[in-house]
């Protein structure tokens, strides 16, 4: 069985996640009940993932539909996105680097450090990990439409 995570873990990263769509993304997000992913339930267009390593491990992905990933990287940098292209990527990329970063100082007992984001493009994908890794899920709600915050965290104390 898998290490599930504690709530002390992942509310950083929702924290961070309000905060940072109200100052950058000019919108309030508002999250859900914070669950265990369903793979059968779990499957998105475009992912800004980054790893977590130090004293945890893991990953934090901000996951959208198609649709509002363009709403959220247009009110990100101001003009009108159209397409997923090299705009749209870096966007959701940052926008998973500056959660991470916020709640990496939450984290700080872990000293956690924190990878480039990697964007995953592709209709209905899914995203997969560690099996050793329980991942929670957070659903939230925004004007651009809803996405999910994927939490994957494994601490060693």
């Amino acid at each position: 069985m898998g290490q599930t995570i504690k709530v002390e873990h992942i509310t950083p990263f929702i924290d961070a996640t309000i905060k940072t769509f109200a100052l950058m993304v000019y919108s309030e997000a508002k999250p859900g009940k914070v669950g265990l992913i369903a793979s059968a339930g779990a499957r998105f267009d475009v992912s800004g993932i980054i790893g977590l390593s130090g004293k945890a491990q893991g990953t934090v992905a901000l996951s959208f539909p198609r649709i509002t990933a363009l709403k959220v990287c247009s009110a990100f940098v101001g003009a009108r996105v159209l397409a997923l292209d090299d705009i749209a990527t870096d966007a959701i990329g940052e926008l998973a680097n500056i959660i991470a970063g916020a709640a990496k100082g939450e984290l700080s007992r872990y000293q956690i450090q924190i990878s480039l984001p990697t964007v995953i493009l592709g209709d209905d994908h899914e995203l997969a990990g560690p099996k050793h890794i329980v991942p929670m899920v957070v659903p939230f709600q925004c004007a651009q439409g809803n996405f999910n915050l994927v939490v994957r965290f494994k601490s060693e104390s």
